[in-house]
């Protein structure tokens, strides 16, 4: 591949990084919230949550990024290709992630909090101090198997023309006529960016359990 391709590459690497970022802190941010709600069992509210849940894990990412770049300008919306595609992705990742934390959240240990209480600590001091950082570390497995799989599950927003990598290596290979290089440069994007998560990961939790030792 010539330099040109190099930088087609790297273009459609930072369009997916950038895209899969703000999907993943909206996908976290926005499941931690789900959890809590659904935590507190409101009627109506937690019935809504449970089929939003289920319909986002069960549609696939590619029919979600088509109803929703197809149906936003019938409604009168007007978004760009990647606004859809954050769209997408943040409402397939935000439901995996409320189940992720649910589960944290349901087995974390009573006793401290009835200690907490006992003390004289606010819900949202014990929250914040003592039930959020174990709940993080409980979950972190879990999460950051999430944003893998967001990122492996990206190039599925290519379908409504977001010029990200899967759909460089397209255009590369139909230029060149080479499709191998390009494809296998991708590859080696993709793995390097979910390897520097994976390590990241065990290097918050050798930290976390430093701390508590």
């Amino acid at each position: 591949m010539d330099a040109s391709a190099w930088q087609m590459l790297l273009e459609g690497a930072w369009t997916t990084a950038w895209i899969c970022a703000v999907s993943i802190v909206i996908g976290v941010t926005a499941g931690l919230l789900i959890a809590l709600v659904r935590i507190a069992k409101i009627p109506v509210i937690d019935q809504l949550l449970v089929i939003y849940i289920s319909i986002a894990r069960a549609t696939p990412l590619v029919t979600l990024a088509l109803f929703i770049f197809l149906s936003a300008p019938t409604l009168g919306l007007g978004i760009d290709r990647n606004l859809a595609g954050i769209l997408a992705l943040s409402l397939n990742t935000t439901a995996f992630n409320a189940e992720i934390w649910r589960s944290a959240f349901r087995n974390f240990s009573r006793e401290q909090t009835e200690a907490a209480m006992a003390v004289g600590m606010t819900p949202w001091v014990r929250f914040r101090r003592i039930m959020l950082p174990q709940m993080l570390i409980t979950s972190l497995p879990g999460l950051v198997n999430e944003m893998s799989f967001l990122i492996k599950g990206s190039p599925a927003i290519a379908v409504i023309g977001v010029v990200e990598l899967t759909r460089v290596t397209n255009r590369i290979s139909a230029v060149t006529y080479e499709p191998l290089p390009p494809i296998l440069a991708a590859a080696v994007i993709y793995m390097l960016v979910i390897g520097a998560l994976v390590w990241a990961q065990r290097i918050a939790e050798r930290q976390a359990n430093r701390l508590a030792m």
